[in-house]
This record gives C-alpha cells, structure tokens and sequence, in this order.
C-alpha cells in the first residue's frame, strides 16, 4: 500500500504532529495505479474524488500524484480555497506549470502574480468564449504530445467558474491524449460544470468509503504505535462515523488529555475537555453552507431525535433544505440518521457540545428561547418546554414561560426531585427580585428548597408570608415552620404552630389542618438529629388520639412510629398503626399516613401486618408521588426479607433504586441499599453484596439514620468475609449513632445481633452475652417476637449447650406464632446443633432436617450448608429437598395437614398424634407455606386436588 500524508482536507496546524498514513484505502489506491499506468502507456483518464469533508480525499489525491511522479508523469496540481475568484485563475495556476510555460497568451501573467488578462476573453466568467476554452485546451493537448500528463485539481467544487468550464472542456475530448484528469469535489457540490463532468462515460468517480473498527484501530496503532481493543475502535466508529479526520482528532485529543484508549474512557469522555476534537469538530462544520450551519446548531438546541419539522423552524428553513442538510451532516460524520426522515442523533455528545460551545451565551439563550417556546406551541410536555427556559433567563420571566415552568416544577415535586424543581423554579425568581414575585410562586419555591436549601426557603418564605392571606398564609405559614425544622430551629417552628393554633382565621378546616401541619413537623424532624432531639424534649406524644379522620390519623402516625422506635408506648403504637390501616385504606388515608403506619408495624415486629399495607398501597392505588412509593417499596422489601421472602425483597429493592446512581446515593436511597446488602447476605451473594458495597458511599460520612442501617449492613458483610475486627467497628458504630437518635427498639435494627456474632467470632463470649441480655430484655418487655427469638438465639451461643437447648427451643415456640421463616430455620439449625452436642442424636436430625429442608425452600444458602454439615455429623445422608409441593411435607406435616383439612382442631390433632399444641401450628405454618396457601381454609381443596390428579396418574 502507498503510504501519502494525511492532508485531510484540513491542515494540521499548529500540532507539530506528523500525519498518519491512509488506512483501508487500498481499493481506491489499486484504481489510480490503474488509471496512472494507463497514462503512461498514452491513454487518457478521468477520475472524481467524490466524498464530505475529513474523509481522505486530499490525501488520496496525494497518494495518486506521487503515483504519477513515480512513472515519470509530468504532474501540474492546483488547490483552491474559498473565496471572491477572478475569471480563470485556476487554470492559469494550471498552465503555467506544464512543461513550455503555458504559451504566450496564457503562460506568464503580470508581476503582482494575477493570472493574465486574455485578450480573447471578458473579466464576466460567464461569457468566456468558446475560442477562449478550445484555445486553452490546445495548450494542454501540446504538452501532452511531449510527455504523458496528470491534472490534479483539489477542492474543485471552489474553482472560479471559467476555470471549471475549461476542466469540463478539456474532459470531453481526454480521447486519444496521454492525459488523467483528476479533480477532487465535496460532496453536495452544485456546480454545474462538476456535475457535466460526472456525467460522462469516460468518469471514474470514486467515493472513499468511511473506515470500519479495524480500520480506526489500524490508524490508532499508526498514530499511537500501540494497540486498541474492539470496545475501543466500535466507541470511536460511532462517536465520528468512520470520518478519518475526526477520529484521528479523537485519538490526538485522548493522547494529549493522557487519558487511555479504552471503550469505557471514550463513553464518559463527554466530562473531558476535548477542546482539539471540538474545534476541529466546529472547522468542519464552518465550512458548510450556512443554511446546514443553522441546521446542526438547531439540532444542538433541541437534542437527538427532535421531529425534522421542528428543527427545520428553529433553523428558519424549509423542510427540504433541512433534510439535505442532514445528509451532509451525516456524511461528514457528526450525526446518524436512519431511513428517510427517519430519527437523528448526534454521534457523539463532544459533537453536540463543540456545536453548542461555538454559540455565544446570548446566542445559545435565544436559540433556546425559540425553542422552548415552539416546543410549547406544538403541545410539548411542560418539562421539555422548561429544560429550554432554564437556559434563557429573559424568556423564563415572561408569564406563559413562569406558567410552564410551576407545571414542571409540580411535576419534579410529585416525582420526588425536589432540586428539579428549585432549578425550574429559580428561573422564574430573577437575583434580587423575590419582593416582586408573585407570593403564591415564592412560596413554591420555599417548599422545594425545604430539604435542600432552608436557608434559602426561610427567606423566600418570610417574604412571602406578609402578601398572603387565609388558605395561602397557612400554606406558608405550614411550609415555613417545616423549613424551620429542617433547620433545627423547632423551636421557631412550634411557635408558628401556636400561631396558627391563635389565629382562627388562618384556616379554613379548623383543628385538622394543624393536626396535618403537625404531623409534617414531627416528620420534618427526623432528617435532622439535633432537631429531633430537641423535639423528642419539647413535644408530648399523644397516642389517644381516636384517629376519626385522615388529618388526625397522619398525626397519630407520626407520634407513634417516633414513640416505637425508641421503645415508648410500644403496645400504643400498634394499636394507633392498626387504628389507621383499618380506617378505609387507601381511599381514607393519606399514603403518606399509611407508609408511616407500615413503618410502626414493621418497628414491633409485626411484618406481615407491615407487607399488607404496602400492598393496598402498591396494588391498590394509582401511580404515588415518586419518595413515597420508593418509601413503600423499600418497607414491603424489608418486610420481605424478615419473612424470608428474599426474591421479593431484591425484586422490591430493584425497583426503588431503579433511577439511582449508587456511587451518588442520598441518606433516602441509603435504605433500599442497606436491605438490598443484608438479602444478598441471607441468600449468599457474597460477590454481589461486595460489589454493591464497594460502590456505595461511605455510611459512616452520612448524618441521616438511614446511613446507620447501610453501615450495619456493610458489618455484616465483612462479617461474612471473615474480617470480624472490621466488621465490629462498623457495627458498634451503628450503635452508637442508633442511641443517638434514641432508635433503641432492638426490632428497628439487627446491629446487635451482628455485633455480638462478632463478638463470638473474636471469642468475646461476654461481650456478645451483655448485646442479647439487652436485646431480649427489650424485646420480653415490649412483646416482640422477632427480637426476642433472635436474641434467645444470640443468648444461646454464649452458654453451654443444654443451657443454650431451652432457650433455642422457648425461640422457636415464639417465632412459631410469627411468619418470620428465616428467622425460625436459623433457630431451629442451631437448636439442632445444640440436641446433637447433648447426644440427642435422632431429634436433631428431625429439627436438623427441618431447618435444612426450609433454608432450601427460602433460598437461604449460607443457612443450608450450615445446616447440611449439622446432618451429615449426625450420620444422616440427606437427599437434595424438594422445596415446594406436597413432595416438600416432611411424614409429620402432611399427616398434621390431613387431619386439618379433615376440619379436625389443633387441640384434637395434637392430642391425636401426642405432641404440643404448638407443634401442631409449627408444622401447619410450614404447611402453607410450602403449598403456598394463605391458611386452613384451603387446605381441603389442595388436598384434594392433589389426590384427584395423583390418582388419574396412577390410573
């Protein structure tokens, strides 16, 4: 292959680069060896290089000059460049260089190096004479009798006119003369003249194809000397479309930016400062015609995929003139387009960018002006529309503008993007002129900044206060005492409520607003620690509230999830969740009343009642304001993953963090998190709880609660990992910052627990005894289930085996009365452990293979193995279980099973078969969970089903 300077059709200025060879041009380079030999031999040639800008054609011709110089072809070459032209300057740069100095009448031109006044021909171009070109072409065929000749014309699409009408000539009657015409013209050139020549027989028009990702990586290796992966060479393939001018500035741009040539680096090379791939990015586009100038940059205005008619009006021209715009612009390779008027996209964001940057800012505002406002004339959505005002500051102020922008904003807040919406907001709001706007505007925006900004909502919120009255007073009035929480200053807060509480006028619906009102306060304040403090020294928690309506049930929900964390009225707060849940459901309450309510079951280990209010909530209303149903799904995940539903709860976790960039994560997505890390751990995922650990911020950096539970959950993880010093730290801090925020109920976190396990793995007997003391102690007191099964569980590790026996047997009565099945199979895996140390052989295989049976069915891998080395110690020889289906029931359960569904009671069965009423419930609650059934009531007709088609098989 010819190897030819690159000459791009753009020079290499100032980079003091060397120039890389052609790459993949070797079908192109084999027809001008053709064609040059053929010249040689005394025949005549004509070729077109035909192609956009930056795709090789300059270089080629170079390659084919050199070609001709190499068989002793006398080589004239001509280059124009834009600009005014004087009437056949090209040709006389031509003709003074064949071999006799052109002739007398063209060949030498004045001293000041202007081509030659001919007598025969007018300065017009357009009335150059016949006798002129036949004149002019006779010089050529002379020079051609001496010696075979190549004509090389580059850019000729910018040759004077005169000068393409003797090239046309001269093209016509090539026959018989040693002479290869090669011209060079971009494409979408309309002159008439090229256009005659590309029509003629003799033409060999060649378009130089854009390279492939071989092809880039073959130019990379040339410009770099290394190699390039495919990742690599298919990113920059579609970041310039196989333009080889653009990908060799790609390739200088990342070299000089030291940054490596990986796929990865080229995908987020959009945050780099490219400024040499933009600037040749805007030298390739400045070369166009002004109306595919206008074209690409109402294409940046408005984004990929924008309809052609829309980017056609913000260009201000005709749809024709666009779609042949972007066809120009995707041969030069800065955009992809399927079919005819099909969807576009910029091929890479760096070229939007670099067509954005080449705007001014007034430019770039009014362009986005014009956009935003025919985007609203054609019915676009209001967060379209708003995107563009936020980018013009003088069109967001006028009045339709603030309306689409409120809309938006409203929009942002119901989808839980409070910065969204102080961004939209803002724009509406110019520096220094809040004392003019519009109160009810101002006050909107003091409730978006609450949680980001309340200093900044305070402000805006005060000054609204004074320009308001009745129902829009006590909005502000409400939102600045919520804004004042956030702060910390409750205090403040309080006051207002006492405010609204002396000012009857304020409301409209009495005592139910400040109830409402109250309870936004009492939640405003678990975001912020000394707030909460303070509050929780400050505020009574009233829970004998009768909850008749919606207003005072969201209070007696903020009161009681408050009161059960840190262990106060426990038994209340049930009974006030309850209270709630029951009072018509979605339809009567607000979600944000039945979240909390959720929240109060799940906190006094009823998570079962906690699973079915999230599910009315899920399942039962229409599309929820987009934190709150994060909140949901977060609760039924981690009601979930305490029943063992662990598919659920990574479905459910899933689904919360679906639009979250885990590495940016807030205190609100730290939850889902914390519960998406402990049910990889219950399920074993070791390598994927790992992962999404090393990708997390760091907890111990967050102030929120929600912090503490990811931190618990990282201690476990390196628990897991076998690292129990670290895992310790994590865990004691959890605690630390648990009594902090006074959340002391042992059922709100499981810290203790894996602290203490901890412990036991550092050989702290003592140390894990004192956490499960505590724990259970909390737990008898406040009757919680979950806790005091774990606890006993915990307890049991640090005493002697037949000490440890009763209190894993009394764990496993109380967890049997609950649907916690994990919790119950880890309890009975270490009871049968505990059987198996006193001699208890038989027995402890029987609960053994119990707990292996049901940490097979849950998922539970780390349990089953535990408790598969527990079987095979006792001698037994385990098959593989079956997890569901009536092949699942042990011998005990399905004989337990029949006589239930013979409609026989638990006290008859157990009296029957000589076991403890409680067994009986145990073995019928793993019953229906195996069958998966909700309860007695259809167990007959499992049952019978089963022996219907059991029988017809045997049959």
């Amino acid at each position: 292959m010819i190897v030819a300077s690159e000459g791009h059709d753009l020079p290499e200025s100032g980079t003091g680069a060397p120039p890389p060879a052609l790459v993949e041009r070797e079908r192109e380079l084999a027809l001008f060896g053709e064609l040059v030999r053929r010249t040689a031999a005394g025949r005549s040639g004509l070729v077109v290089l035909e192609g956009p800008v930056g795709i090789g054609k300059t270089a080629l011709l170079q390659a084919l000059v050199a070609e001709a110089r190499g068989l002793d072809l006398c080589v004239v070459h001509a280059e124009t460049a834009d600009g005014h032209r004087l009437p056949l300057s090209t040709a006389h740069a031509l003709l003074s260089g064949l071999p006799d100095g052109g002739g007398p009448s063209v060949a030498h031109g004045p001293a000041d190096g202007r081509p030659p006044a001919l007598s025969c021909c007018d300065n017009d171009a357009r009335d150059v004479s016949f006798g002129v070109l036949t004149r002019l072409h006779d010089v050529i065929r002379r020079a051609a009798a001496r010696t075979p000749l190549l004509i090389a014309v580059d850019d000729a699409q910018d040759a004077d006119p005169a000068s393409l009408r003797l090239l046309a000539h001269t093209a016509r009657r090539l026959a018989g003369l040693p002479v290869l015409l090669a011209l060079v013209s971009r494409s979408g050139s309309d002159a008439p003249a090229l256009a005659e020549i590309t029509t003629l027989a003799s033409c060999r028009i060649v378009r130089p194809r854009p390279l492939t990702g071989p092809g880039i990586g073959m130019l990379a290796r040339r410009l770099t000397g290394g190699e390039t992966d495919a990742a690599f060479q298919q990113a920059c393939l579609a970041a310039t479309h196989g333009n080889p001018l653009l990908a060799t500035r790609l390739i200088r741009s990342l070299c000089a930016e030291d940054l490596p040539l990986t796929g990865a680096e080229l995908d987020a090379v959009s945050e780099q400062d490219m400024q040499a791939f933009g600037t040749r990015v805007v030298r390739l586009l400045r070369r166009q015609a002004p109306a595919t100038v206008n074209a690409a940059r109402a294409m940046a205005v408005l984004g990929d995929g924008t309809a052609h008619e829309l980017c056609a009006r913000l260009a201000l021209v005709d749809a024709a003139s666009f779609d042949r715009s972007l066809l120009v612009l995707g041969s030069l390779g800065l955009v992809t387009s399927g079919r005819t008027r099909g969807p576009w996209a910029f091929t890479h964001a760096l070229v939007r960018r670099a067509v954005l940057d080449d705007l001014s800012d007034d430019e770039r505002a009014a362009a986005h002006g014009r956009a935003a406002r025919l985007l609203h004339d054609t019915g676009a959505g209001a967060a379209d529309v708003a995107d563009h005002l936020c980018r013009s500051a003088a069109t967001a102020t006028q009045p339709w503008a603030t309306t689409v922008l409120r809309e938006a904003a409203r929009e942002a807040m119901l989808h839980a993007s409070p910065s969204q919406a102080v961004m939209l907001l803002r724009a509406c709001v110019p520096d220094g002129a809040a004392d003019d706007c519009d109160p009810g505007l101002l006050i909107e925006l003091g409730t978006a900044e609450a949680r980001l900004d309340p200093e900044a909502s305070v402000r805006h919120l005060t000054a609204a206060l004074d320009r308001t009255t009745g129902d829009l007073r006590f909005t502000a009035l409400s939102a600045l005492a919520v804004a004042l929480t956030r702060q910390g200053r409750v205090d403040r807060a309080f006051a207002l409520l006492d405010q609204c509480r002396s000012d009857p006028d304020l409301l409209s619906s009495g005592t139910q607003s400040l109830q409402l009102l109250e309870a936004q306060l009492l939640m405003a304040a678990t975001v912020d620690r000394d707030a909460y403090t303070r509050l929780l020294d400050t505020v009574p928690l009233d829970l004998a509230l009768p909850g008749d309506t919606a207003p005072e049930r969201a209070l007696l929900a903020a009161r009681a999830v408050i009161s059960v964390a840190r262990m106060d009225q426990v038994a209340e707060s049930v009974a006030a969740a309850r209270r709630i849940s029951g009072r018509g459901g979605p339809t009567e309450n607000t979600p944000a009343a039945l979240t909390i309510a959720a929240a109060v079951l799940l906190y006094t280990d009823l998570p079962y009642e906690a699973q079915d209010v999230c599910h009315q909530l899920i399942d039962g209303t229409d599309p929820l304001p987009g934190q709150t149903h994060s909140s949901l799904l977060v609760l039924s995940a981690e009601a979930h993953e305490r029943l063992g539903d662990l598919d659920t709860a990574l479905r459910h976790t899933a689904e919360a963090l679906r639009d979250t960039t885990v590495a940016r994560a807030n205190a609100h997505e730290a939850l889902p998190l914390a519960v998406r890390l402990h049910t990889f751990l219950d399920r074993g995922q070791l390598a994927e709880a790992d992962d999404l650990c090393g990708r997390v911020p760091d907890p111990a950096g967050g102030e929120a609660w929600q912090w503490n539970e990811l931190l618990c959950a990282r201690g476990r993880l390196r628990l897991a990992q076998e690292d129990p010093e670290r895992a310790l730290a994590d865990l004691e801090d959890c605690g630390r910052r648990q009594a902090a925020w006074q959340r002391t109920n042992p059922a709100v976190s499981t810290w203790w627990y894996w602290a203490g396990r901890a412990h036991l793995a550092l050989g702290d007997r003592r140390a894990a005894r004192a956490l499960a003391e505590q724990a259970v102690a909390g737990a008898r007191s406040a009757h919680l289930p979950l806790a005091l099964g774990a606890g006993l569980e915990l307890w049991a590790a640090t005493v002697a085996a037949e000490e440890g026996a009763l209190m894993l047997e009394e764990a496993e009565d109380v967890l049997g009365r609950t649907r916690a099945a994990l919790l119950t199979a880890r309890v009975k895996v270490a009871r049968g452990r505990a059987l198996h140390e006193l001699g208890y052989r038989k027995a402890a295989r029987e609960v053994l293979r119990q707990g292996w049976e049901e940490a097979y069915a849950l998922g539970a891998r780390p349990l089953r193995d535990v408790a598969h080395r527990a079987l095979l110690a006792t001698g037994a020889r385990p098959r593989r279980p079956v997890s569901r289906g009536l092949a699942a029931l042990t011998r005990s359960e399905a004989q337990v099973a029949r006589l239930a569904a013979d409609g026989r009671s638990n006290a008859w069965i157990a009296e029957t078969l000589f076991v403890t009423q409680r067994t009986v419930e145990v073995h019928l609650t793993s019953v229906y969970r195996k069958l998966g059934l909700p309860g007695r009531r259809e167990l007959r007709d499992a049952l019978e089903s089963a022996d219907v088609h059991g029988g017809s098989r045997r049959g």
